[in-house]
């Protein structure tokens, strides 16, 4: 699995980061209109296939399917509604939010391609239910499934990647410092770089 996945929430930020070298990328569109939705993934799909590079549809598994992309994301909320046995026909992996214990056995038992687990640090991005998770439970989250990758997500900055990643996770999920940040392709070098060590 790709050390650094970023996350981005318009395919306008994805078609600047994929041909600058990024292998993995996530596309969580939040509040988007059908029609839009339908747009920004297939462009994301064909900017991602255009250069190598490994599309995540976050949460619009049913469009996924429909537009022949071959990877989702799912929260908790939408692993009620997935209809995995039809994933799974199609072919398409899955990463999987966990938050607690029991969400992680849960997902484990629908065997991801990856489990998330987060937020590690406080994140400004969305509030959150789930008050920070921190390293120890990264490490106990690795301890518990070390053949599963494990995502971190939450509050990540270059200058926590090494703590994170000597902790156990296996990718780093970057969504604010990348969305944020005033020049995403300078960002997506120092991330590059950070990871690559």
């Amino acid at each position: 699995m790709e050390r650094f996945y970023p996350i981005v929430g318009h395919v306008d930020l994805l078609a600047v980061l994929v041909p600058r070298g990024a292998k993995l990328v996530q596309l969580r569109l939040k509040d988007v209109p059908p029609e839009d939705l339908r747009r920004q993934i297939a462009r994301a799909r064909d900017i991602c296939a255009a250069h190598g590079a490994q599309l995540v549809v976050n949460d619009h598994w049913q469009l996924a399917l429909e537009l022949d992309c071959d990877f989702v994301h799912l929260g908790q909320e939408d692993m009620e509604t997935a209809d995995f046995p039809a994933l799974r026909r199609a072919g398409l992996r899955f990463g999987l939010s966990t938050h607690d214990t029991a969400e992680l056995e849960r997902a484990l038992a629908l065997h991801p391609a990856y489990v998330a687990l987060g937020p590690v640090y406080p994140t400004r991005l969305k509030k959150m239910k789930w008050a920070p998770q921190g390293l120890d439970r990264l490490a106990d989250w690795k301890r518990r499934a070390p053949e599963v990758p494990l995502v971190a997500i939450g509050g990540l900055t270059p200058e926590r990647a090494a703590g994170v990643f000597g902790a156990g996770a296996d990718s780093l999920a970057v969504v604010s410092d990348l969305q944020q940040a005033s020049d995403p392709a300078a960002r997506l070098r120092l991330w590059q770089e950070v990871c690559a060590r």
